[in-house]
């Protein structure tokens, strides 16, 4: 297996998908790690495909046919993989939630962590999951000590959860 790192840069996207792209540009881009899946819905779509245990997933939420979102998930308890997803040299799912996220408050990033499983990073806009019902070390709040997932998207992306700004 060829080792891959998968860098995220947001608000741009995590190369070779990037935010804006078509529908079938992302299926091409993704087209590098495998068969990518397109899944439709009515007023959305997604296309993901599996690099190395680490699933890629470019989002079409507000329109089916551009890319708004990319999300890359964990591999899974117990499954192991040689592929690292890159925050600013972190690997997100192998360095502890709290090292990530004081990293980009040392950075300046303001973290919002009002959602413990859901934490988010408004205006760069990055979002993370630490929920799991797999058996992981936890940390003393009961949450795994490393992210599931990280989706990056533009920087408008988590406003919804800021009415009156952040």
């Amino acid at each position: 297996m060829v080792h891959v790192d998968l860098v995220l840069d947001p608000p741009r996207g995590v190369a070779p998908v990037f935010l804006g792209m078509t529908l079938d540009d992302a299926v091409s881009a993704l087209s590098a790690f495998g068969d990518p899946e397109v899944v439709r819905r009515s007023s959305s779509s997604l296309v993901a495909v599996t690099c190395d245990k680490i699933e890629i997933q470019a989002l079409c939420e507000e329109n089916e046919n551009d890319v708004s979102a990319i999300e890359l998930w964990w591999p899974g308890e117990g499954k192991t993989t040689t592929t690292r997803v890159l925050l600013e040299g972190q690997d997100v799912f192998a360095t502890p939630a709290k090292d990530i996220l004081r990293h980009a408050e040392e950075r300046g990033w303001r973290v919002d962590e009002s959602e413990a499983e859901r934490p988010v990073i408004p205006g760069v806009s990055l979002g993370f999951t630490r929920e799991t019902s797999q058996e992981v070390p936890r940390d003393d709040n009961g949450l795994p000590l490393h992210f599931t997932s990280v989706l990056v998207g533009d920087e408008h992306y988590y406003d919804y959860r800021y009415p009156d700004g952040f």
